[in-house]
């Protein structure tokens, strides 16, 4: 099966472009923790450029997990699928560890911890997992079980097991918000309920071996992969206007602005049927753009921060974290138990200054990462 290199440098240029993007939520998670911003956001007490930033760094998971399923074919494409569901096995525990004991440490920075936070990359992680047992199956059962977990999950919003410990916890992981705890000196805070994810990355599996075929054009692929989009933000916004189902009701508010930002305040915590279909629609449209655009000189630094994207976010966490504790001692806590910047346009700069001076390491990385193709461990940043 022929796959196109032009095809994997615009996978990295998306890539790069929502962690570039999630850099900024993370200066928000940071910097601006004086004005918490609840999922899904309360319209009257959001900052209409807070909320359209939160808006914008909602692409960022979504469009990830969706690309880790789309690059489990292209792998298996390339190799078979006993290898592949190695490789699956493999990732996804070396994330989960990652999260556990590497991450986690990043954001409490407290060793051993007394709360664990299952995030994004336990998600990915636990998602994998689920792709390796998966990929053996028929392509149209797997199609079925993407779809039925993303259109379906929402039915089960009502259930919970508070009664039944053992399937509550499980409860917790697989879909619903919340902390397990392990006697008195240890927490696990699921912030990322997993059930969810693993239809988006089975979708992103899903439409690989549609449209990663050897007989189909790269026109052939971009048309198809632009059908896909646009029939995703058509599905979203017709199910979102009949307010009916797939997420909390939109209301008419006092100002355009506002309905506005009602009708796109999307729940994160799972997704939502309304923020999947949303968020992946508009990552597979920004797919097809950057394939069209990836030779531009401009679109080389997307490609590189994508090339090495799990190696940027642990570096840009503790950066983080680092430049906090700097400021903390410097310029002390401005806002109540925090230090806070005063608008979102400075996280923005902020941002954008840190993403620049990561940048030449960025590089270096992903150099010494391609001249190195014999480590293994590398492949898995």
């Amino acid at each position: 099966m022929s796959i196109s290199s032009q095809r994997l440098q615009a996978i990295d240029a998306l890539r790069g472009l929502v962690i570039l993007i999630m850099m900024v939520d993370h200066v928000r998670e940071t910097f601006y923790l004086h004005h918490q911003v609840p999922d899904p956001m309360l319209i009257p007490s959001t900052e209409e450029s807070l909320f359209f930033s939160r808006m914008l760094a909602h692409l960022c998971a979504p469009v990830f997990v969706l690309l880790t399923g789309l690059s489990a074919f292209l792998y298996q494409a390339k190799n078979n699928l006993t290898m592949t569901r190695e490789f699956l096995l493999k990732r996804g525990l070396f994330l989960i560890f990652l999260e556990l004991i590497v991450i986690n440490f990043a954001w409490t920075g407290t060793f051993p911890p007394d709360v664990v936070y299952l995030q994004v990359i336990w998600a990915i992680g636990i998602s994998m997992l689920a792709l390796a047992a998966l990929i053996g199956l028929p392509r149209q059962l797997l199609w079925f079980i993407s779809l039925l977990i993303i259109f379906g999950h929402n039915l089960l919003d009502h259930y919970s097991f508070e009664n039944v410990p053992v399937l509550h916890s499980l409860w917790l992981i697989l879909h619903e918000r919340g902390w397990i705890v392990f006697g008195d000196t240890l927490r696990f805070r699921t912030s990322y309920p997993v059930l969810p994810w693993i239809g988006i990355i089975t979708l992103g599996y899903c439409i690989g071996t549609t449209v990663f075929h050897q007989f189909k054009t790269m026109r052939q692929k971009n048309q198809i992969l632009l059908s896909f989009g646009l029939t995703s933000i058509g599905t979203f916004v017709l199910l979102r206007y009949l307010n009916f189902y797939g997420d909390q009701a939109w209301l008419v508010m006092p100002s355009f602005t506002e309905t506005t930002m009602s009708f796109m305040n999307l729940t994160k915590y799972p997704p939502s049927l309304l923020f999947t279909l949303f968020n992946v629609g508009v990552g597979l449209i920004l797919l097809v753009l950057l394939q069209k655009i990836e030779n531009k000189h401009w679109v080389k630094p997307l490609i590189v921060f994508g090339s090495v994207p799990m190696f940027f976010y642990i570096i840009h966490l503790y950066l983080l974290k680092v430049l906090y504790l700097i400021a903390i001692n410097i310029f002390g806590k401005n806002y109540g138990e925090y230090y806070g910047v005063e608008s979102v346009s400075t996280l923005w700069v902020i941002a954008i200054v840190l993403s620049v001076l990561l940048y030449p390491l960025i590089v270096k990385f992903s150099e010494f990462k391609h001249r190195n193709k014999h480590i293994t461990i590398l492949k898995y940043f």
